[in-house]
């Protein structure tokens, strides 16, 4: 009899693992957060935002402290590279006793400088105020205009300060856009832009009518105090689920 042989065990046949549906359902979430960051906010969810702001802050105002249209322009003008705590401490005593360009041009540069010092900038600035106390006394028989070109012919002021000037003192819908704007607009998606001015007009585009007047005071207290620089408060986010920003913190 021929000897026995030993049948040698077949190699089981390597089975490849297909992905889990937990891996392609995040793979997928991947894609679809790609793809709704190209192509923008839907108008339902702009309105949503401004609904969620004014249900929040019905009647939001600027943080700058001012009696008139003229001492908002000086605040405002005073107020860039400072923060408006820093601008309402300088402006308060100032107030009292120059409310007016001519008020202003009668405690000159030298006496306008001691009540502004802790303020960035203080001289120069102290110059541009007194200047365009000026030329509102020679070209708008001291009456602060309401009209941005106008405006922007004052020494200082830019489009952003014209645009707070005509929003606050003159009820009129413009959005000016500041640091904090900036970078909510952008993180959000709401008017994406590489220029204040890109984002200011893809605002005017997409905000609507019934929010315009308040929309730039909700977006930067929302900058100022939620959707921080360096660290974003987004679990007290009223626009988490809606803001296109990839980088969320924690909840």
């Amino acid at each position: 009899m021929p000897p026995a042989t030993t049948a040698k065990p077949s190699k089981p046949k390597t089975v490849r693992k297909r992905p889990g549906k937990a891996l392609a359902n995040a793979a997928a979430a991947k894609v679809a957060a790609k793809r709704r960051k190209r192509d923008g906010l839907t108008p339902q969810e702009v309105e949503a935002i401004f609904f969620r702001f004014h249900q929040v802050d019905p009647e939001p105002k600027g943080e700058l402290e001012s009696v008139n249209a003229y001492t908002l322009l000086v605040a405002v003008a005073l107020s860039a590279q400072a923060t408006d705590v820093g601008v309402n401490k300088a402006t308060r005593p100032l107030f009292k006793i120059a409310d007016t360009p001519a008020k202003m041009l009668a405690l000159g540069e030298e006496g306008l400088t001691g009540y502004i010092k802790t303020i960035g900038l203080y001289r120069n600035k102290a110059k541009n105020v007194i200047a365009l106390s000026q030329r509102l006394i020679d070209a708008y028989g001291g009456e602060v205009p309401a009209d941005r070109e106008a405006l922007e012919t004052l020494p200082g002021v830019g489009r952003k300060t014209a645009n707070v000037v005509l929003n606050i003192a003159f009820g009129i819908p413009t959005i000016a856009v500041d640091t904090h704007l900036f970078r909510v607009a952008n993180r959000t998606g709401l008017a994406p832009g590489k220029t204040p001015l890109a984002v200011e007009l893809g605002l005017e585009k997409v905000v609507p009518d019934q929010y315009r007047l308040h929309a730039h005071h909700w977006l930067i207290l929302h900058g100022r105090y939620i959707c921080k620089a360096a660290k974003p408060l987004c679990q007290r986010c009223i626009i988490r689920d809606i803001c296109r920003f990839e980088h969320k913190t924690a909840a």
